[in-house]
């Protein structure tokens, strides 16, 4: 049997857009008993590995290459992301790109990647890709939605109490040199109400330490959730912002949760109450904060997201992204940190490996678990004992009639296992063909090809 290659091709709909078709105890997942069974596997890789070609932006942690090297793919990363006109140049070639909060992979990034079959989002969210175009195109993408949510938990901690105390003001004071020691309006937080909005996996890690901190807990979500410990949910949005001392959001940026707090919601809040974002730059109308604190209405916040950010570090969180920066910057009792939520070795390393394993085995094994725009379709891996196998796998439009097509294909061969799965109009289909040679191979391949719901024909062997 030949080495291990993959052929690709994209549905003809494609012609356009593709002109020339902590260190001392941190584990990895893939340790352990899983680490032992994968030994057992077929590699199954679907380029001579060396031409495989990897852009990693934005700084992904050393884990996540680490684990792409060991692959033998040629990974390129930088520290930074790209502007549009360098991305593009740049994407055109690849097979994987993996980014993080900053780069925009738009439809008009992604329409000129002639190669690319799947995107790592080294991070919690993925509202930075055009999901929708990356799907009708046949390219997966997996992000890590839970690993840095103790970090981000912890964080949200460290405010409540720096803003009760005031602590953010009184550094910066005695950092230029002024001896201010006051009182007046610093609190303890043991006793107040904490408001969660959102409570997801942050939000729950979140209130079990606030209620060790001695606070008490609500929480607003869209369904209903259990609460952990002694936290309570309530009914409506503006039922947690009547009661609570401090309010802290985590929901994802969606048209429904833009300006989710703007000026009637914070005139709802009480008087002297704290609030803390760090979820989307979307969600708080940051000018209409500002003219909260101003009037004593918010006695404090933690801002970590803002609308625009800057793509790289440097001296350019001013006037030129957002307009309010220097307003913002001259508010009392105001903590601003630059998007560092899930910033934590911890939580970067779990990152690093939980998204780098994820686009092996979709390379190596077109399995999309966790893909957040894809069906998510697995089957068992092929043994050693497995030769003279190949993966099908055939991503097309959800259409009729397209099942019995393909098993027509597959029907001259010995098909061992297969498995398809749909999501809204995209579907995902994958078969084990035994007792196959090249030649079987590619008239498999071009049968494929050539229907016309095909969207991406990937053959692994």
């Amino acid at each position: 049997m030949s080495e291990a290659k993959n052929i690709a091709v994209r549905s003809q709909t494609d012609a356009s857009h593709h002109p020339s078709v902590s260190p001392s105890t941190f584990h990895s997942p893939s340790s352990g008993l899983g680490g032992a069974l994968r030994g057992l596997e077929k590699q199954l890789k679907p380029f001579n590995t060396q031409d495989i070609k990897i852009l990693l932006l934005e700084n992904v942690n050393q884990s996540g290459k680490d684990i792409l090297k060991a692959q033998g793919y040629q990974v390129e990363a930088l520290k930074a992301s790209l502007p549009e006109d360098q991305l593009i140049e740049k994407i055109r070639d690849i097979h994987v790109i993996g980014i993080r909060s900053k780069t925009k992979l738009t439809a008009k990034v992604l329409g000129e990647a002639k190669n690319l079959l799947v995107i790592g989002c080294f991070c919690i969210g993925t509202n930075q890709v055009d999901l929708d175009f990356a799907a009708h195109h046949g390219i997966a993408v997996f992000n890590s939605p839970f690993a840095n949510s103790r970090s981000v938990a912890e964080l949200v901690i460290a405010e409540i109490i720096t803003l009760a105390r005031q602590l953010g003001d009184r550094s910066n004071e005695m950092h230029n040199g002024t001896w201010n020691k006051v009182s007046a309006k610093c609190w303890e937080i043991r006793g107040k109400t904490l408001g969660i909005v959102g409570y997801g996996h942050i939000g729950s890690q979140l209130s079990v330490l606030a209620e060790a901190m001695g606070m008490s807990v609500i929480y607003y979500d869209v369904v209903n959730l259990m609460a952990m410990g002694t936290a309570q949910q309530v009914p409506s949005l503006e039922q947690l912002l009547n009661e609570a001392d401090f309010v802290t959001l985590h929901v994802p940026e969606v048209p429904e949760t833009k300006n989710m707090i703007a000026a009637p919601q914070l005139a709802q809040m009480k008087d002297g109450a704290y609030l803390i974002n760090a979820s989307r730059g979307m969600v708080v109308d940051i000018p209409a904060l500002i003219n909260a604190m101003r009037s004593g209405k918010i006695a404090g916040a933690a801002l970590d997201v803002y609308p625009n950010e800057p793509r790289a570090n440097g001296d350019y969180f001013n006037n030129t992204l957002n307009g309010w920066e220097e307003d913002l910057r001259s508010v009392k009792n105001i903590i601003l940190t630059p998007h560092i939520g899930g910033s934590t070795e911890e939580a970067q390393r779990a990152i690093g490996v939980e998204v780098g394993e994820a686009l092996v085995r979709y390379i190596n094994q077109g399995s999309t678990l966790g893909s957040v725009n894809m069906p998510e379709v697995n089957l068992r891996s092929l043994t050693p004992d497995e030769p003279n196998h190949a993966r099908v796998i055939y991503i097309h439009k959800n259409v009729p009639g397209v099942l019995r097509k393909v098993n027509e294909i597959l029907g001259n061969h010995n098909v061992d296992k297969q498995i398809s799965d749909s999501k809204g109009d995209i579907a995902y289909l994958m078969a084990d063909v035994s007792d196959v040679q090249t030649s079987d191979i590619k008239d498999i391949y071009d049968s494929l090809d050539a229907l016309s719901s095909r969207i991406l024909v990937r053959v692994l062997y």
